[in-house]
């Protein structure tokens, strides 16, 4: 089927398979060798010691981020960030697929590498550390690295089933925090009267939060777990840490979960006399923007595979720091379902999924299908210069608002 394509297409689609065993090595022994959020230290080497052998200007370290680098071909107006994910989950790996991730925008930036004069494009390979935990792409956003991007774009592998259509699904805020109580250690058999028991204010929050998971709506999320809450049976806990988040597809909606939320621990230190704390532990992740523009030229790359590209809503839960990318440059963070794959993300089984040859013909297709939304933005003249023109405005307004700073 894909000798059928012509023209730049077909080029896209012969520099993939140049390519194809290279990537392919590289995807896998990412799989094999999980790193942790800003701790993918041999990944991001990895990926950047290949991109820098086929001939782009590499820059490790970006925005004081030892595992973010920035990887440049070209020098055309129009710039395309094409981001790449390493990191993995904590005990299970790549459950998440991150290396296909990595193997699908490698891919695409190789294929493209040749043809950046010929489309006048800058491109901009970005890898973006702790996705998971940390929201390294907000980081790097704040910190300058997408500045002057026109379009950015990535893929996310997911269980079989869903359309791969992403026009018009988008992703859940999320906000991590820390909640800290404080009470007052005594012996808890001589003197249990004169302690402040920090755990059990940490259960009574657990137990408020279960009950309020009744009274929201069905797309919220509320997700926690207790870190620390004493250390010896015969010692009232002085000291008990929560950690939790709260997701809505909305900001508003997340704000408004959040007091909900925090409402329940101050009802735990209250009921118990312990003093509490609330720390922000992660950038909060916005809900993600889905330009319609670069989605149906995805859509018409994954329909020549074959690919189901009707309308769907989405996930019904997940988020990532991708979404704050998008609400300021053009994006697509396409979801792809791996065929065959039964299993939910964020499991065992998913990440073994993750390093199959289904997993890996998706990557590949997906590849394609990012080349190819470069080549149909980059040559229709009136997308090209919208994008161009949006990314200069964008530039000025970040230049005025420093200066105003300043």
């Amino acid at each position: 089927m894909l000798a059928e394509t012509t023209g730049l297409r077909s080029d896209v689609v012969k520099q993939v398979a140049s390519v194809a065993a290279d990537v392919l090595q590289l995807s896998r022994t990412i799989h094999a060798d999980p790193e942790l959020s800003f701790q993918e230290h041999r990944a991001s080497v990895l990926v950047a010691a290949r991109l820098e052998e086929a001939g782009f200007a590499v820059e490790r370290g970006v925005a004081d981020l030892g595992t973010a680098f920035v990887a440049t071909a070209g020098s055309g107006p129009l710039t395309v960030a094409v981001c790449v994910e390493y990191d993995s989950l904590p005990n299970i790996g790549h459950a998440c697929g991150h290396n296909i991730i990595a193997g699908a925008s490698v891919a695409a930036a190789l294929a493209l590498l040749p043809l950046v004069d010929d489309l006048d494009i800058t491109l901009r390979v970005i890898g973006t550390p702790a996705e998971e935990h940390g929201g390294g792409k907000v980081v790097l956003l704040e910190r300058g690295v997408f500045n002057g991007v026109g379009v950015a774009m990535m893929t996310h592998p997911v269980q079989d089933g869903m359309s791969y259509n992403p026009e018009g699904t988008t992703s859940q805020a999320v906000g991590r925090y820390r909640a800290t109580f404080r009470g007052t250690a005594a012996h808890a058999a001589a003197a249990p009267h004169l302690g402040v028991n920090a755990a059990d204010a940490a259960v009574l929050s657990q137990v408020a939060v279960g009950l309020l998971r009744q009274q929201i709506p069905s797309d919220h999320r509320i997700a926690l777990y207790v870190s620390e809450a004493g250390f010896a049976t015969n010692i009232i806990p002085d000291t008990a840490v929560v950690e939790f988040e709260c997701r809505a597809f909305t900001l508003t909606q997340y704000e408004a979960l959040l007091v909900r939320v925090r409402r329940c621990f101050e009802a735990g230190a209250l009921a118990t006399g312990a003093t509490l704390e609330f720390e922000q532990t992660e950038p909060l992740y916005e809900p993600l923007l889905q330009d319609a523009v670069l989605c149906a030229h995805w859509n018409e790359g994954m329909a020549f595979f074959g690919r189901n590209v009707e309308r769907s809503a989405g996930l019904s839960g997940g988020s990532t720091d991708m979404g704050n990318i998008s609400q300021i440059i053009p994006s697509i963070h396409p979801w792809v379902g791996i065929p065959g794959a039964q299993v939910p993300i964020h499991s065992h089984g998913f990440a073994a999924v993750a390093d199959t040859p289904e997993a890996y013909e998706i990557m590949f297709e997906s590849a394609i299908a990012m080349a190819w939304t470069v080549l149909g933005v980059s040559t229709d003249t009136v997308q090209r210069e919208t994008f161009i023109a949006a990314a200069q405005s964008r530039s000025t307004a970040q230049t005025t608002g420093e200066s105003d700073e300043h």
